[in-house]
């Protein structure tokens, strides 16, 4: 039974930073796809950052690369979303994602229909 659970979210001042972690079991052997994304009210689902398990090869939104960074740390079974410089456009419900079969070599589908587990959920406000 695959869970994910995210955490880390939270209230902060334009420019501040957050760490948001997603705790995976359940999925711990095979080739998989890793992904946060985000989601406006009433907007569809928004891929931010895409982790490949084999080889951490990574991709990320053009619109806050530079300033997100996605990681796995396979030890504690977490894939970490590192959000620094935010601005109130950052402003969203975060959500982590995993599949098992949205890749192509080492890179990631970017839709969210590829994705078949899903966290919770962790808000994110930056004022």
């Amino acid at each position: 039974h695959v869970q994910l659970v995210e955490s880390g979210g939270g209230s902060v001042q334009s420019g501040g930073s957050l760490r948001l972690s997603c705790l995976v079991s359940g999925v711990t052997r095979g080739r998989r796809c890793m992904g946060w994304f985000r989601q406006y009210p009433e907007k569809e689902l928004e891929r931010i950052a895409t982790i490949f398990s084999e080889d951490s090869a990574s991709d990320v939104r053009a619109s806050v690369k530079g300033r997100f960074t996605i990681s796995q740390d396979k030890a504690r079974s977490t894939i970490d979303l590192q959000t620094n410089s935010l601005k109130a456009e950052d402003t969203a419900m975060y959500y982590c994602a995993a599949s098992t079969y949205a890749y192509s070599g080492n890179l990631c589908r970017p839709d969210p229909f590829s994705f078949t587990y899903w966290g919770q959920g962790t808000q994110v406000t930056v004022s």
